[in-house]
């Protein structure tokens, strides 16, 4: 393990070579840790006016948990430790079902996984950059250009009108990357819908829950509370099935709480709770579950990493743990090469086969959680009142797919 702010690998061939990263969430700042540890002169660019805090709890596992450990950030983020201890599933009534650990559920490792709140693992990933690195908060890319007759560099144009050249540019900046679409075109032809919706607030903890989650289902919906430690709100999601994504609700909030709202009619349960606080909630998330595949990654002196070039989805539930180490692979790369093309190369050719096992795990977590038909219902019911034998095997074995170079030796 190698503490954060050290001393840091100075590599040759990366010593003078200017990166502009855009996105400053997960794999942004993790990206940019690496690379400046590597020497390079790094910039980020973030939309929002600061990093953000809070949020839902997010998993780190398998080998992202070796990357913030070589980080030096594993006993901070264990402090930060969430400690979901099980999850209670019921029935359209209310009634339970059956109550199991996370690990049945999510393939995890019981005492080795890390859970923590999204807004502390960017305040961590953030804190050894923040004097280190430039961060433009409040701004983002507005044009790029990176022509055959400029192949030594990349001009941008921001959107707050400054005018910047770099040798490289990242984009980090999501599953409906700006980045992306700028030099890639337009994000149909990469996204692929899974077929849900869902919408995630905040509301009251009125039934005092902590450290615990529970899961109502009918066929192709679900409503779920989710608690932290002890505190007074938890976070609520609504998910349904649904054929076509709904477009036209994207920009309309409005639309968008009348669409789920209108999915979840029963007066049972916790519905009409979660209902009402979706329409007032003021954190309203909204979105549908999709995943970004692309042929490649890279394009002349640009590249993409995290949800940006491989969204995996929720249903996954390893978004930031691929994020985390596909940050560090392709940072590893760019400092062990000479040439940027090069680079990407071995960065795509390393990190492709874990994303795509990655991403293939939102099929079975789909089923887990939001089983489609009453049959698929009935059986992921039956295995949870015998969760005896776990279907973890597949989990375990995607989230540890792949051997972590060591970087301190790059080039």
């Amino acid at each position: 393990m190698r503490p954060p702010g050290g001393e840091h690998t100075v590599n040759n061939h990366s010593a003078n070579r200017k990166v502009l990263i855009s996105g400053a969430s997960i794999a942004g700042p993790a990206l940019a840790y690496w690379l400046d540890r590597y020497g390079f002169d790094v910039t980020v660019v973030e939309r929002a006016s600061a990093v953000r805090g809070g949020g839902y709890a997010i998993d780190i596992r398998g080998a992202a948990r070796e990357v913030v450990d070589r980080m030096g950030l594993l006993p901070q983020l264990r402090e930060a430790h969430v400690d979901t201890r099980k999850l209670s599933f019921v029935d359209a009534d209310g009634a339970p079902i059956g109550s199991v650990a996370p690990e049945t559920v999510n393939g995890g490792a019981a005492g080795l996984d890390l859970e923590v709140r999204r807004g502390d693992l960017a305040s961590a990933l953030y804190a050894p950059l923040r004097h280190r690195v430039e961060f433009l908060f409040g701004d983002s890319i507005a044009t790029l250009d990176d022509r055959a007759d400029r192949a030594d560099r990349v001009d941008v144009t921001f959107d707050s009108g400054a005018h910047r050249t770099f040798d490289l540019v990242i984009g980090t900046d999501g599953l409906h990357s700006n980045t992306r679409g700028l030099v890639f075109g337009p994000e149909d032809a990469f996204h692929r819908y899974l077929g849900h919706v869902f919408a995630g607030f905040t509301l009251a903890n009125d039934l005092g829950l902590a450290h615990e989650g529970i899961i109502w289902n009918t066929p192709g919906r679900a409503a779920v509370l989710y608690a932290h430690e002890p505190a007074e709100h938890v976070h609520g999601f609504l998910v349904l099935k649904r054929e076509d994504a709904p477009v036209d609700a994207f920009r309309d909030p409005q639309a968008q709480r009348e669409l789920v709202a209108a999915a979840f009619p029963e007066r049972g349960w916790h519905i009409p709770a979660l209902v009402n606080a979706m329409r007032e909630a003021d954190d309203l998330f909204f979105d549908v579950v999709s995943q970004i595949h692309m042929p490649t990654w890279s394009r002349g002196r640009v590249a993409l990493a995290g949800d940006a070039a491989h969204a995996t989805s929720f249903l996954s539930g390893q978004g930031s743990s691929v994020s985390l180490v596909g940050a560090y692979l392709l940072a590893g790369e760019l400092a062990g090469h000479t040439d940027h093309a090069a680079a990407f190369a071995a960065y795509e050719r390393k990190a492709r086969p874990f994303v795509e096992r990655n991403q293939a795990l939102a099929a079975s977590g789909g089923t887990a959680l939001v089983p489609g038909t009453q049959d698929l219902l009935d059986t992921r019911n039956a295995t949870l009142r015998n969760p005896t034998n776990p279907a973890g095997a597949e989990g375990r074995a995607a989230h540890n797919g792949v051997i972590l170079p060591d970087y301190d030796h790059a080039g």
